[in-house]
């Protein structure tokens, strides 16, 4: 199980890059389009000062069970460790261990 503190940090992260995501949006637009350096300077002045945690990057994927960050599969939302004990219990369907 995941500490308590890093699964709120990451409800922290995805609720703001929700929040600034038009906003980053904008400014980058802006920035695709200015020709001046002036205003291009400012405008990066700008994207700076909106918080590192609101990228899409900082986010990191958890399992839903547990909250592990590493060894995560994708395609079940779950780390190895639990993904493992639901195929033994048949709790995922189509999964089966194989063994040669």
């Amino acid at each position: 199980m995941a500490k308590q503190s890093m699964i709120q940090r990451e409800i922290k992260r995805n609720k703001l890059a929700l929040k600034y995501l038009d906003k980053r949006k904008n400014i980058q637009n802006l920035i695709r389009l200015s020709t001046d350096f002036e205003t291009n300077i400012k405008l990066q002045e700008k994207l700076q000062k909106i918080p590192r945690n609101s990228l899409k990057c900082r986010k990191r994927n958890r399992c839903w069970m547990t909250g592990r960050s590493k060894a995560f599969y994708k395609d079940f939302g779950l780390s190895r460790h639990v993904l493992r004990e639901m195929a033994h219990e048949c709790l995922l369907p189509g999964v089966t261990k194989s063994s040669w």
